[in-house]
């Protein structure tokens, strides 16, 4: 039986609109592209903190390594939503039987995406905050400002877990329907 106009139109919209979800494939190129950027800013810093090493005070060491660290948070962040987002949102990626393959990945959803994605950004506002805190009594580092750093702190902490306890009552709610329906 032939598909009339209407169901013709409404499958090739459907198609377009899932055929859509590959323009976010340039968002995640471009992402990998920004993870460089940090892997060439990490190896230059670290070219500075060994040059200067014999020359410089446990503080400074500390503030270094610190800056460090941070730049793997953030890339460690990277990589959460470029292969997370890809395998959410745009295709599979097929690792199963990788032995690399992170184990996060074989879980992974939009809801544990967005709570691993808030507990990162908490461990990334941590390291600031610690730098901050290091570096009180220096000029430019007021009162002030470590207040609002320890605020945006705090808030991404209630947000992450927000997002979890959200997260959680959708899990419960979701399987809850699930052994009703059956």
């Amino acid at each position: 039986m032939p598909q009339t106009a209407p169901t013709r139109y409404h499958s090739a919209l459907a198609s377009l609109i899932f055929l859509s979800r590959w323009l976010q494939a340039p968002l995640y190129l471009g992402l990998i592209v920004a993870q460089g950027v940090y892997v060439y800013h990490f190896l230059i810093e670290l070219g500075h903190l060994l040059e200067k090493a014999p020359h410089i005070d446990e503080k400074t060491i500390m503030l270094t390594v610190l800056g460090l660290i941070d730049v793997v948070m953030i890339a460690n962040l990277l990589i959460m939503v470029i292969v997370g987002g890809y395998e959410t949102f745009v295709s599979r990626l097929r690792l199963e039987s990788h032995p690399d393959q992170p184990e996060w990945l074989s879980h992974v959803n939009a809801g544990v995406l967005k709570v691993k994605l808030a507990t990162a950004l908490i461990g990334i506002s941590s390291i600031h905050l610690l730098k901050t805190f290091i570096e009180i009594g220096t000029p430019g580092v007021t009162e002030q400002a470590v207040f609002w750093q320890v605020v945006v702190h705090l808030t991404f902490v209630a947000s992450a877990l927000l997002l979890a306890w959200t997260d959680r009552v959708s899990s419960v709610t979701a399987a809850a329907a699930r052994t009703k329906g059956h």
